[in-house]
């Protein structure tokens, strides 16, 4: 999980995800036969993250049709030069139908189908939107590439245009976006050397990686109107074929750029009586790259306030204090606006917060993006 397990989100294109797609793009031949008709795919065949030396570059940018289910988040907080602050999500999620590589011989024969949210927060405007979209691999209409980097769906995507510097567009009802990123630090291996454990199952894990602090700048567009902005970015990337253990009621994911140089991701998955799973962790990393991993012991987070859904009903944490100790990091959490809740193919809350506490006894601020699951109805589900 992006320390989350974003795609369990999405039972990602199986059960729900899937049927939603066949039936509001009939014109996706898919066999019904590949999809299970309830709940997610058979994880049968598939590959398990077990191997905490897994992961290589530059072939970890890119695909692993192996594994049943992975996902290239991008979330980011920009500013106009008068400050004016957007958020941002864009988010490609691909979901193996089929274990292994069959030969198929029809360029639009696929195994993979592949999902995307994107969404602009106008933290001015006080306005949240919100995009989904679905795609079949096959005939090159969605896909990832290694080298150069590469990953989109239709015109959703981003590409490197030189080492280290991406370009990233969108486009939707109302909001566009056309950024510049540039890597400022190595990726950052969560876990144990990228092995990102979910539960205390062997297998039940992902290879999670990330790109911390990525220059950013271009335009957004709301409304017909363009915004020239400037931030920073936050790429996460996650495969696996994993499941939640049974008591999972949803997670609760952070990412935090500290204005210090340093960042901060931690996640949490919830279980029912209201515990925490022990396998929940996080990492910090330091100004120089190195990573310090943080197990769930080491990080307290304190719900200060709550926010109430007038659409799911769903009543989600909208105020936090997150504490790492050990670090002297004490941080106070607020959402950019409190309605930054995504109703797509399944309900939950992704956005722009921002963040002023101390490091060490010293004033620090930060700015990130918070992912929670499982608060609006059904419990989360597995892969």
């Amino acid at each position: 999980m992006r320390g989350r397990l974003a795609a369990l989100l999405l039972l990602l294109l199986g059960g729900l995800g899937a049927f939603t797609l066949l039936r509001e793009q009939p014109e996706t031949v898919i066999s019904a036969s590949l999809l299970a008709e309830e709940g997610p795919l058979d994880s049968t065949g598939f590959a398990r993250a077990t191997d905490p030396n897994g992961l290589t570059f530059p072939d970890a940018f890119g695909p692993h049709p192996d594994y049943q289910t992975e996902w290239w988040y991008y979330t980011g907080n920009v500013q106009t030069a008068e400050g004016r602050p957007f958020g941002y999500q864009l988010t490609i999620f691909r979901r193996s139908l089929v274990p292994g590589s069959p030969h198929r011989p029809s360029d639009f024969a696929t195994t993979s189908l592949y999902m995307a949210h994107f969404t602009v927060t106008d933290g001015e405007g006080g306005a949240f939107y919100e995009h989904e979209r679905f795609q079949r691999a096959g005939g090159g209409a969605a896909g990832a590439q290694p080298e150069p980097y590469q990953v989109w769906l239709d015109d959703w995507a981003v590409e490197e245009i030189e080492p280290g510097l991406y370009w990233m567009h969108a486009t939707g009802d109302e909001v566009a976006i056309d950024f510049t990123l540039r890597s400022l630090k190595a990726p950052a291996l969560h876990g144990t050397n990228g092995l990102s454990q979910k539960s205390r199952q062997v297998g039940n894990a992902s290879y999670y990686y990330s790109q911390t602090r990525l220059e950013t700048s271009g335009t957004v567009t709301v409304r017909g109107q363009p915004h020239e902005v400037s931030g920073l970015s936050w790429k996460d990337h996650e495969y696996g074929t994993s499941s939640l253990a049974e008591n999972a009621l949803g997670w609760d994911w952070f990412s935090l750029q500290l204005s210090d140089g340093r960042e901060l991701m931690y996640f949490q998955i919830r279980t029912v009586g209201g515990g925490i799973e022990p396998a929940s962790s996080g990492s910090l990393i330091l100004e120089d790259g190195t990573v310090r991993p943080l197990s769930q012991s080491e990080v307290g987070v304190e719900v200060l306030g709550t926010w109430t859904s007038p659409d799911s009903q769903g009543r989600y944490p909208a105020q936090w204090k997150l504490t790492v100790p050990s670090e002297g990091i004490e941080l106070t959490i607020r959402p950019l606006i409190p309605n930054q809740e995504l109703n797509v193919s399944v309900t939950y809350w992704e956005g722009a917060v921002l963040a002023e506490g101390t490091a060490g006894g010293q004033p620090i601020s930060a700015q990130g993006y918070i992912e929670l699951t499982g608060y609006a109805g059904a419990r989360v589900p597995s892969l």
